[in-house]
């Protein structure tokens, strides 16, 4: 199989029965999160296929138009300014298409979890509430929610009810913790079901966090 945006693929152990779409950071790339996969706790034969994308390069405004892997432009740090609302939808858009990709290889979306850290988890938000199948859930790690003010229009009744595991660090630098309570409590407006946690840590991925995500996945991909 050939996957759009160039990903690095963890084939799943044993039988193929699931597949997580797992979206790094500005800056970084698909090999980020792969060191965390043994770290879940998952069981040896667990079918769960991990494909971590690879963001565009492009230029980044706040980084003095830096050319760098991003899913989209941030114009600003400020939780209301102005959206790259072009650059967001066609990274989901290409996440749509790794998510077609995943069905043809015979699983099911209720068999998919959207992942994503930072810009990578306004992408896996912004994709997941839009889809038109119900997905098997939605981990979006030290993020917030874009477009905000479309939710509703935007939002697919398939994925209404979709598991949210949403977490960020209390002293986040990058993001701060107020615009992820802001995002969690807009997605509770919506009427959306999110596992919230936070956890005493800045911008990072910390250990307690990890062993709560494992535990999630067994939950929804059992």
């Amino acid at each position: 199989m050939t996957y759009p945006l160039n990903p690095v693929v963890l084939d799943a152990p044993g039988k193929h029965t699931a597949t997580v779409i797992w979206m790094h950071g500005l800056g970084a790339d698909g090999n980020d999160f792969v060191p965390v996969v043994p770290m879940l706790g998952l069981p040896a034969d667990h079918g769960i296929k991990f494909i971590f994308p690879n963001a565009p390069q492009r230029p980044v405004t706040i980084n003095g138009g830096m050319v760098m892997p991003a899913w989209y432009d941030i114009l600003g740090l400020d939780f209301g300014s102005r959206q790259d609302e072009e650059g967001i939808r066609g990274s989901q858009t290409e996440i749509e298409k790794l998510i077609a990709a995943a069905k043809a290889e015979g699983i099911p979306a209720d068999r998919i979890v959207i992942a994503g850290f930072s810009q990578g988890g306004v992408i896996a938000l912004q994709t997941s509430l839009r889809h038109e199948e119900k997905l098997a859930g939605v981990l979006a790690l030290s993020t917030y929610l874009a477009l905000h003010e479309k939710l509703e229009d935007e939002a697919n009744a398939a994925n209404q009810n979709t598991p949210i595991f949403m977490a960020h660090g209390n002293y986040d630098p990058v993001i701060p913790f107020r615009y992820a309570e802001q995002s969690r409590d807009r997605l509770k407006q919506a009427g959306y079901e999110v596992e919230w946690h936070s956890y005493p840590m800045e911008h990072q991925v910390a250990l307690e966090e990890i062993n709560d995500i494992g535990n999630w996945l067994k939950k929804q991909l059992p």
